[in-house]
Parts: C-alpha cells; sequence; structure tokens
C-alpha cells in the first residue's frame, strides 16, 4: 500500500510540473522605430498585431520606443534579450544592424525585423511586404478618381523601400488612365524623414497647387501634414499602413494596407506553437499582407474595378512593378504608347 502511494506522489508530482511547463507564457518584446506608437500607422499596426497576440494567444507583451534618432535601438533589444524574452521585433528596417549583433549574442532568443532582411542567422525572420501591390490598388483608386488628371506622392525617406509605394502607385494609376500625371517628392534621406509633418505638409500644398486633387503618402508620422494640406485645400490624400480614413473622413478616400500587424500576430503565433522559422517571409496581396481600405468615398464602380484588379494581381495577369527597371517593364507590356 505504501508503494502505491508513493507511486501515486511521484505521477502526481510528474504531472505537476508538466503542466507547468505546458503553461509557459510567451514573452514579446517590441520596438519601434522613429515615430513611436501614437504615429496612426506603421508602428501602431505593429502594436495592434501586439495587442492581438496578448488577447487571443494569451502571451505578455511589452513595447519600447528609441530614444531621439533612434540611438538606442541595439540597447533597448539588448536589454530584452537579456530578459530571456521568447520573441524580440525591431519594427523599420534600421534596425538591420541592431538586430544582426544582438541576435548573435542571444542565440536562444527569437528576433523578427519588419522590413529588413537578415539572412544567415538561424534565430531571425525577416519580415517583408509587397508593398507595391496594395500600392498599385490605392493607385488605381486615384487614376479612377482624379478630376484634373494630376495626382501627388509624398515619400517619407528617399530610399529603395519607399520607391517600391512610388512605384506601384504611379503604374496602377497609369494601367486606368493613361493621362494621369504624378508629381513625386520625398522629405529627406534620414529616417527622421518619417516624423516631419511640417515638411510633409509643405510638400503636399505644393503638389495640390501644381493641380493635384489626390496624393498619396508613404511617409509614416510625417502624412499628417499631408492630411491638413488636403483639408486646408478642400483635396484628397490616400493614407498608408494602417487604416487612416477615421483621421479625416472626408478627405482620406483610401489607405494602403500594410499589413504589419498581420506579419507581427502570425510571427508570434508562430513562436507560441513551436513553428518559427527563420529566413525571408513575403506578405502580398496572396495571403492579405497587403491591400486597400474601403471608405464612404469610393464608389461602388471603382470597388469593382479594384477588386478585379487584384484577382488578376493574384493570378499573375498583372505583374506589379517595383523599381524603375520593372516599371519600364510594366510600361512596354501594359502602357498603350
Amino acid at each position: 500500500m505504501r508503494k502505491i502511494f508513493v507511486l501515486f506522489l511521484i505521477l502526481s508530482f510528474v504531472g505537476l510540473m508538466s503542466i507547468g511547463f505546458s503553461a509557459k507564457t510567451v514573452r514579446v518584446g517590441i520596438v519601434y522605430d522613429v515615430g513611436g506608437r501614437g504615429d496612426k500607422s506603421f508602428n501602431d499596426a505593429a502594436y495592434a498585431g501586439l495587442q492581438r497576440a496578448i488577447k487571443v494567444l494569451k502571451v505578455e507583451g511589452k513595447d519600447l520606443e528609441p530614444g531621439p534618432g533612434g540611438a538606442n535601438r541595439e540597447e533597448l533589444l539588448r536589454t530584452l534579450a537579456e530578459q530571456n524574452y521568447d520573441l524580440v521585433v525591431g519594427v523599420g528596417f534600421l534596425f538591420t544592424d541592431a538586430i544582426t549583433a544582438v541576435a548573435k549574442d542571444f542565440p536562444k532568443v527569437k528576433f523578427a525585423i519588419v522590413d529588413g532582411v537578415i539572412e544567415g542567422l538561424p534565430n531571425v525572420s525577416s519580415l517583408v511586404f509587397n508593398e507595391h501591390e496594395g500600392s498599385f490598388l490605392v493607385g488605381v483608386v486615384a487614376g479612377l478618381m482624379t478630376k484634373t488628371n494630376v495626382i501627388g506622392f509624398v515619400g517619407g525617406m528617399d530610399m529603395p523601400l519607399i520607391h517600391k509605394f512610388e512605384v506601384g502607385y504611379k503604374a496602377g494609376a497609369m494601367y486606368v488612365n493613361p493621362k494621369v500625371k504624378v508629381l513625386i517628392n520625398y522629405i529627406g534621406v534620414t529616417g527622421e524623414a518619417f516624423k516631419d509633418p511640417v515638411k510633409g505638409k509643405e510638400l503636399a500644398l505644393a503638389q495640390y497647387k501644381q493641380g493635384a486633387d489626390i496624393i498619396y503618402h508613404a511617409s509614416g508620422a510625417s502624412g499628417e501634414g499631408v492630411f491638413e494640406a488636403a483639408k486646408e485645400t478642400n483635396k484628397y490624400a490616400i493614407g498608408v499602413d494602417s487604416p487612416q480614413s477615421w483621421i479625416m473622413p472626408d478627405r482620406i478616400i483610401t489607405s494602403m494596407l500594410k499589413r504589419v500587424d498581420v506579419a507581427v500576430y502570425e510571427t508570434i503565433k508562430d513562436v507560441k506553437e513551436g513553428k518559427f522559422k527563420s529566413g525571408i517571409r513575403v506578405f502580398g496581396l496572396q495571403n492579405n499582407g497587403v491591400d486597400y481600405e474601403r471608405t464612404k468615398l469610393l464608389p461602388l464602380g471603382v470597388v469593382q474595378k479594384v477588386e478585379q484588379i487584384k484577382k488578376e494581381i493574384i493570378a499573375g495577369k498583372i505583374v506589379v512593378p517595383y523599381d524603375d527597371k520593372t516599371f519600364e517593364e510594366f510600361k512596354a507590356k501594359y502602357l498603350k504608347k
């Protein structure tokens, strides 16, 4: 009898231990990009993904903001790694060097970078997007809805990543409206270009003055300046990253949705389920990684046309350009002389 009782105690202890181990809470730390939480755009989308994971997956989350200019990015990543967080996420391509350094020092911690590509490290997942596909869709909207046949684009940092937004946008507009002219300006050449609404407004006002009646911005928090310009001139704007029409429902006709929230959530889910994969993970129209925002300002006919084109892109019937070279190829193939 005594042996049976001892065996019962041992089995009970083992059972409790296994319950304890299986119930370990996954801990996720996020460090934001320049502009921080509250940018109503890129960083807020990452925050939404974390919050969804906290609610649905019952993970524990912590989010941190870098100091001016993002000088302490690596320090914040290192702090989370030292505290043994299961997953540490850097929101933005500017984290590339910092995550590379910290991930090498903490091989047991998993890392993810949004918009950056880090290859060759088994504990780093690179979350990238087909921004050109989503931008093509809002370009279609602008091309169909412009009354002046002049539209604008205001980019944040002048770099290849933001060029994808520009190229996709003008290709989409020209695809449905060969007469359209696209005005293009960039705010700056550093990360600070994503949080300069004063410059954003200045550039937008200049484009509206040149005849643009719709401007698409891909400039993070600087986009608030573009929206202010749209309000002042009674013209229209297109948001980016997150659904932004709520900011100015009568002026923002749609937004290009870059589903950073989906990418962050899915990566956290993979970690929780033990399915984390290193390498590059692409989010496009095919897997709901990019899209466009439906708003009350979009006529039914425009929505139907965008939905038709969206299906054609997914089916491979329309190949969306992402840089100058592919844009020239796109023009030669799809645009009539």
